[in-house]
């Protein structure tokens, strides 16, 4: 009787395992998110922010500026064109409604566990690529390895806690994670470019080129000249032009991108009718740069998107690779010579407000001084932070006046003596070596010169030497990527869900990896720290307290003096088009814009009628 009994014992739990592995399988899903649950069920027919008639047809002609001398967009070398992203797709895509979630694309189905330790993907049988092949759990396997073994570096920061990869049948794959708790991996794992693995083998994947490559996207490459315009034909035959996600999408049949040397330049051929959309990032441009024939006969017009999005962080960035900046004290002492408030007056007619936050314009920005919760996060770390992330709320130096500039001025020598400078025939020098301080701003357009110079000017009065170097596109790329400056103007955009991408931001890891974004240089153990609990968030609300406990240390450690920012798209168009009802919170959605047949051929007569 005991051995029977043994086995029922035996059997009753082996069931009763079995029962519980089947209670934890996931079940396939059509979307996933961040936290909380996707907004669109099941069954939806389009995004909320799209009009699913839209007609197809038309042009849209948009400018870049620079140049491009490759088609692949995934690896360091080389200058990739604008638009590539047309031409590749990814497993799942985003919602620009909500704050991260993802729906089927190419996978027609998702599973993964409670615990997110895992994700596997099923395939779309009708997925095809542009020769006609169909996309398979092969192309993504070699799509993982690849971008990871040569592609950008944040691949290999984003995919760093992939343990395994495994095909489970010729349409699905699943890839299984190590390195703790990282929520946002799937995700990620689910917007990586799909290459095919057919047109890829056999080719350097690393090296430039001007080949068209074979892609799955809704646009493939017609024609170009290479440096000067590209122009991409809209796919009749695109498998995926009937999903839900692509539903009043994608709507132009042509897409072209010409070349301009800059902005100046560029905001010229717009009035001169050469390309029809202009995003305007320029405050000046904005208030003065468009009154011209044309948007005073209503031909063109001008509006502002709002959005809900972190504005991120813009700024002149210090390289701390090198020795003149390595000190916080220096650091935070320039900061003191550059006048926003002048600049706002006088070069941006007030438009703009000041950034406070890595993660200004949202709730994951730091306010007033830590919550209960923040200092929990924070205590462990209090001997590798600055001691003002307890005691202080951080705010960029304000200077209303010539008074308040030179208040901030003298606040900036007390710290530069303070780090060991001192004055020597009118200069600052080294007071122990007698090394002048000296560096270069490198910029990669004219128009930040107007910002950069006066801000050099304020450094004179310090005895600094500051110089200004505007290079060419190309140039400025192999620079930033190889981390040759002293300063530039970085930005460092940011979702209202973030996460791994921090690492390549601010990781030690990403500080001497070439072409990586964490282009200051930051190498700090407890920044670290922060972005991995960032990554590893459970919640929105711990989403919260890490991100702003993550902010306040970025910001006391002085790496950026904050640029400013404003919480709207700024899109001047010639009134041609057709715009959806809805902007979503993420910001206006060009690829959900249409060529309205009564509109252009409206603006045509009138363009003929008035010499346009």
């Amino acid at each position: 009787m005991k051995g029977a009994t043994t086995f029922r014992t035996v059997l009753l739990l082996a069931l009763t395992l079995l029962m519980g592995m089947a209670g934890a399988r996931a079940e396939p899903v059509h979307a996933i998110a961040m936290h909380g649950k996707p907004k669109y069920a099941q069954d939806f027919q389009q995004f909320d922010y799209v009009n699913p008639t839209a007609p197809k047809g038309g042009e849209a002609r948009l400018a870049a500026i620079g140049s491009f001398d490759t088609f692949n967009p995934h690896v360091v070398k080389g200058q990739p064109a604008t638009g590539l992203g047309f031409l590749f797709e990814s497993l799942v895509t985003s919602s620009a409604d909500e704050a991260f979630s993802e729906y089927g694309l190419i996978a027609e189905s998702i599973e993964m566990p409670a615990d997110r330790s895992s994700v596997a993907f099923t395939l779309r049988p009708q997925a095809r690529f542009h020769d006609g092949a169909p996309i398979t759990a092969d192309d993504v396997i070699y799509s993982f390895e690849t971008l990871k073994a040569k592609g950008r570096p944040f691949f290999r920061f984003y995919y760093a806690n992939v343990a395994k990869v495994e095909k489970l049948g010729e349409r699905q794959v699943r890839f299984s994670f190590s390195g703790g708790e990282n929520r946002e991996l799937p995700l990620i794992i689910g917007q990586m470019p799909i290459l095919s693995k057919a047109y890829w083998q056999g080719r350097d994947f690393e090296a430039t080129t001007l080949d068209p490559p074979v892609g799955s996207g809704p646009y493939r490459i017609e024609r170009f000249e290479a440096g000067r315009f590209i122009v991409y034909q809209r796919d009749d035959k695109y498998w995926g032009k009937d999903l839900p996600v692509n539903r009043g999408r994608f709507n132009f049949d042509r897409l072209r991108y010409d070349y301009y040397r800059d902005t100046t330049v560029a905001l010229e051929a717009f009035k001169a009718d050469a390309y029809d959309i202009r995003p305007e990032n320029v405050a000046k441009l904005w208030a003065t740069g468009y009154d011209f024939p044309a948007f005073q006969q209503g031909l063109v017009k001008k509006v502002e998107f709002p959005k809900q999005m972190p504005s991120g962080m813009q700024g002149f960035a210090f390289n701390t690779r090198r020795p003149l900046f390595q000190d916080p004290r220096v650091r935070q002492a320039l900061a003191y010579a550059f006048d926003f408030e002048w600049s706002n007056r006088n070069l941006f007619h007030g438009l703009y407000t000041r950034t406070r936050s890595y993660f200004d314009n949202s709730d994951l920005a730091s306010r007033e001084l830590p919550s209960a919760d923040e200092l929990k996060i924070l205590e462990p770390l209090r001997d590798q932070i600055p001691p003002q992330v307890f005691a202080e709320t951080y705010a960029p130096p304000v200077a209303n006046d010539a008074e308040g500039l030179r208040t901030n001025l003298s606040r900036a020598l007390q710290l530069l003596q303070e780090a060991g400078w001192t004055f020597k025939d009118r200069k600052l020098v080294n007071a122990k070596t007698g090394q002048a301080f000296s560096f270069e701003i490198l910029l990669n357009a004219p128009t930040w010169e107007r910002i950069a110079l006066p801000f050099v000017r304020n450094l004179e009065r310090l005895g600094i030497e500051a110089s200004v170097r505007t290079v060419d596109s190309a140039q400025y790329e192999n620079r930033v990527n190889t981390f040759d400056f002293d300063m530039i103007v970085e930005v460092w955009g940011q979702s209202l869900s973030p996460g791994n991408e921090q690492r390549e931001f601010w990781g030690s890891g990403a500080a001497d990896s070439p072409g990586s974004r964490n282009v200051v240089g930051v190498k700090n153990p407890a920044i670290d720290r922060l972005v991995d609990l960032v990554i590893a968030a459970p919640d929105r609300d711990s989403l919260i307290t890490r991100a702003r406990a993550l902010d306040r240390v970025l910001l006391w450690n002085h790496f950026i003096i904050p640029h400013w920012h404003i919480p709207y798209d700024r899109i001047a168009y010639w009134d041609k088009f057709g715009l959806p009802a809805v902007t979503p919170m993420q910001g206006v959605q060009l690829d959900a814009w249409w060529v309205d047949p009564s509109k252009d051929a409206s603006l045509a007569k009138r363009r003929a009628g008035s010499g346009s």
